[in-house]
């Protein structure tokens, strides 16, 4: 039987998990064995798999994860106090995204809340949810260069349509007159109909008298805060310094 004309055809189609499945059951006895519905049920099985691993492949290009091999189920409990077990399920299973609520993680250096978000930013990927994470002083340097070059309220619609954005490093830096003025407007773009994640080190009871305006301030953080989830962390240990411990006495057979 000639099956490359048929590998040809279902590949020009763009099924190219059926291609592959096919190509495969054809060098398989075990295969040939089965029933004509059981095989044809396993090449759509075989083509579904594959469109996910490419959408998710697609999705985690595009969201720029720092950490890129973070996921929920490495997460180290022991290291990371403040944690709760049932609350991370409860995230994991990604309904606060599709509700357009907000996550706002504290920790202090090394605690690991740039892994958390991370991780739960690849759940919301495998979930089929657009992400993209951005550490704040490059959101702002970014947006500032959307207004010199007149793309802001462009780039801004972009923006708005991201189910999840991650923005780490927030108030590691101070801000100017304007980055207040397009965080807000970033922020009001999304409220209500889109997920945020903000993740600093400087815990969120000080957020308010960090953006240095009152009546700006009140407007950000009523934005940030209303049904949002929270997440502070107290890990007692560097999760950086613990990672370079535990390579150390891998490498040395400690």
């Amino acid at each position: 039987m000639l099956i490359q004309p048929t590998l040809d055809t279902l590949n020009r189609l763009k099924l190219h998990g059926i291609a592959l499945a096919l190509s495969e059951q054809m060098t398989s006895s075990a295969a040939q064995q089965l029933a004509f519905e059981e095989r044809v049920a396993l090449l759509l099985e075989r083509e579904v798999l594959h469109r996910e691993n490419r959408r998710l492949g697609r999705l985690l290009k595009q969201a720029q994860l720092k950490e890129r091999g973070a996921v929920v189920e490495n997460i180290d409990f022991r290291s990371r106090v403040g944690l709760d077990r049932s609350q991370l399920a409860s995230l994991a299973a990604c309904d606060w995204i599709r509700m357009n609520q907000n996550l706002l993680i504290h920790g202090a250096t090394g605690s690991g809340k740039t892994y958390l978000a991370c991780a739960l930013a690849h759940q919301a990927c495998r979930a089929g949810l657009s992400v993209w994470y951005v550490r704040a002083p490059r959101l702002f340097e970014e947006l500032t260069l959307c207004h010199a070059d007149g793309s802001f309220r462009k780039r801004l619609a972009v923006l708005s349509k991201i189910n999840l954005l991650v923005v780490d490093d927030f108030a590691i830096s101070a801000l100017s007159p304007r980055e207040r003025n397009d965080l807000l407007e970033l922020l009001d773009d999304r409220v209500g109909t889109r997920a945020t994640i903000v993740a600093s080190q400087l815990p969120i009871s000080l957020w308010h008298e960090y953006l240095n305006d009152p009546t700006l301030a009140d407007a950000i953080m009523d934005r940030l805060v209303h049904r949002a989830h929270q997440i502070h962390l107290q890990g007692s240990e560097s999760m950086r310094k613990r990672h370079a411990a535990d390579t150390g006495k891998s490498a040395t057979g400690g």
